[in-house]
């Protein structure tokens, strides 16, 4: 570590301006505040880019909530040499190639540590280190950042931001889910909403839950209202004190489950492990609301199974209790990906990681179709579907009349 002058702050903050305009910037949070407002802790800076502009969005954390402020990336600069030079005693820049730690002392002494970024690919090396594996692994977990306070406080991770062994499985399973959750908001347009409204049912322990809410307002920051809806008054006491303690807004917990939850106006209906026939009103749900993002997690097909009437040719594979359980699972999700085809939405039916109550690791993924289109094909392929199984009746089918 060196010793500089604070003249040295310039050449600090042209890389920050550098980073911005080159747009190789990861990371960049000014901390260790000294300023007269004491509920603001630090303020984060990342480049967005909005109706054609590139621009430096500063996300100013506070102890109860945090507000976004996007400005010029040619007024950045001066915005943080005020910031050093009169409010922030740190700030910590990560860019693709470089890590720069500036520190302002007591005494107004600037120190300066700069190195190259550990994740940042190595080209001429043979052999890569334990610790730069484990480097790349984090590198690829973009969607969701190690250090963010829900993690900690939900028992995904330690004081010191690391994943606990015993929850790597959940850790991942998170990352996926907003993976696969951020792709969809990019074809639905759903990031350039005002406020968006979501819905998670069966939110048990609301790990996804929390999840979903940081990655719109932290990554997106984006208004949002995320309510969860869980069978189990304890768990939503104990996921509204954990929203409660961590000061986050536009979250909360009810008590309730999916056929008699009332809802209106969501845009993102998630529903994971949604028992039997709760598949279906979830899936109603998203559709009635008009949803632009349905997920669902399927778990029985006890509606479908008994009305199945295989043919005769299939009797010798089918003998197997196994099969004919296989046999109706793909029956019943079938029908649902067809149904949501036929009322406006895109569906994907794909492996996800399996749920930890749950063995079942199944997705299904609609999108809503920005175009109308004649469904009348998909709604033939329905009935014959059915007249070929003996199939009377299909709860969503049902519900959607």
């Amino acid at each position: 570590m060196s010793n500089v002058t604070p003249l040295e702050l310039n050449g600090f903050v042209q890389e920050c301006a550098n980073a911005l305009k080159n747009n190789t910037l990861q990371r960049l949070v000014f901390s260790k505040y000294r300023g007269d407002d004491k509920e603001l802790n630090r303020i984060a800076v990342r480049s967005v880019e909005l109706k054609g502009q590139r621009l430096a969005s500063c996300l100013y954390e506070y102890r109860t909530n945090h507000i976004t402020k996007n400005v010029e990336q040619t007024d950045a600069s001066s915005l943080f040499l005020q910031w050093l030079g009169r409010d922030f005693q740190s700030a910590h820049l990560i860019t693709h190639e470089w890590e720069v730690q500036l520190s302002i002392s007591k005494k107004g002494k600037v120190l300066i540590n700069k190195y190259r970024n550990k994740n940042a690919p190595k080209t001429n090396d043979k052999q890569t280190s334990t610790d730069d594996t484990l480097s790349h692994n984090r590198a690829k977990n973009r969607f969701v950042e190690q250090d963010r306070p829900y993690l900690r406080e939900l028992g995904i991770t330690d004081a010191k931001g690391e994943i606990i062994p015993s929850m790597s499985r959940k850790w991942k399973q998170i990352n996926k889910f907003i993976e696969v959750l951020s792709r969809a908001i990019d074809n639905t347009g759903l990031a350039d909403k005002n406020e968006v409204h979501i819905a998670d049912f069966g939110s048990g322990k609301a790990y996804l839950t929390f999840a979903v809410h940081d990655y719109f307002i932290d990554k997106l920051q984006v208004n949002t209202q995320v309510t969860g809806v869980e069978l189990r008054q304890g768990l939503v006491d104990l996921c509204n004190q954990t929203a409660a303690k961590l000061a986050l807004t536009g979250i909360k917990f009810e008590q309730g489950d999916v056929q008699h939850f009332k809802a209106q106006g969501i845009n993102i209906m998630i529903a994971l492990h949604a028992c039997d026939i709760a598949t279906d009103y979830a899936l109603h749900m998203g559709i009635r609301t008009g949803a632009e993002i349905i997920m669902c997690s399927p778990c029985c097909h006890k509606q479908i199974r008994p009305q199945m009437q295989s043919p005769q040719l299939l009797a010798p594979l089918l003998q197997h209790g196994i099969h004919l359980g296989q046999e109706a699972e793909m029956v019943t999700d079938g029908l649902r990906a067809l149904l949501l085809e036929a009322h406006g939405y895109d569906t994907q039916v794909f492996e996800f990681i399996s749920l930890e109550h749950t063995s079942k690791n199944k997705m299904i993924l609609a999108q809503k179709r920005k175009q109308p289109r004649d469904n009348s094909a998909i709604l033939k392929q329905i009935a014959d579907i059915k007249a070929f199984y003996g199939i009377k009746e299909q709860c969503l089918e049902t519900l959607l009349g």
